[in-house]
């Protein structure tokens, strides 16, 4: 028909160091984060078509994988990093069902941006210029004189206590309170929000 002959003989417009380069790696990355398996596929037949670095394209998937997947599906990092050392060592043409095999992974997993902002959040508090100081308990205390110092004294072995955990500060005093990490309801977090949740209502250490 029409439109199927239309879309035959229309022409790929790609321009690699052009403005189409990045509308199509933008249109590529946002149907990922979008979880249309569909558009994903077509971005990524253009790039290829138009010879785009298949590594370029490997590394996008990486990173879409750590920051828009995240801890929703752990998985997807794994997927990803092994889609660009797979490319590396196959190559084109057969490396473009690598990069398939890749996106559509991460673009049809569950999505969440908890590690993209936690990590935000932990660097912007630095360039306020908090942070403070490593609480004596948790620093190094296997060289000489650092006993003398109190480093590492009224330090508690997690793995001592029931369940593996033990309530006691780990963030510098000025911090203490700050949350950088809010796992959502999104795959695999719903069970670490449960879990980290569960660990709050353990016995403080002034409580056992």
């Amino acid at each position: 028909d029409e439109a199927a002959a239309a879309v035959q003989q229309a022409p790929v417009i790609y321009d690699r160091q052009g403005d189409q380069h990045y509308d199509v790696i933008s249109a590529f990355i946002k149907s990922m984060r979008g979880s249309d398996p569909d558009a994903v596929l077509h971005y990524l037949a253009r790039m290829l078509k138009a010879g785009e670095d298949p590594r370029f394209i490997a590394r996008r998937i990486v990173i879409h994988a750590a920051e828009d997947v995240g801890l929703a599906d752990p998985m997807a990092l794994v997927v990803a990093e092994a889609a660009s050392r797979a490319v590396e060592h196959i190559g084109m043409p057969e490396g473009k069902l690598i990069l398939a095999e890749a996106a559509l992974y991460v673009a049809c997993a569950p999505k969440s941006n908890s590690v993209y902002k936690g990590i935000g959040e932990a660097l912007k508090d630095l360039e306020k210029g908090a942070a403070g100081e490593v609480p004596k308990h948790l620093r190094d205390a296997s060289y000489r004189g650092a006993k003398k110092l109190g480093h590492g004294d009224g330090y508690l072995y997690p793995h001592s206590y029931q369940g593996h955990y033990v309530s006691q500060q780990y963030l510098p005093d000025p911090l203490k309170w700050r949350r950088y990490y809010e796992p959502s309801e999104s795959g695999r977090e719903r069970h670490i929000k449960a879990y980290l949740a569960a660990l709050k209502k353990a016995p403080r250490k002034d409580e056992t």
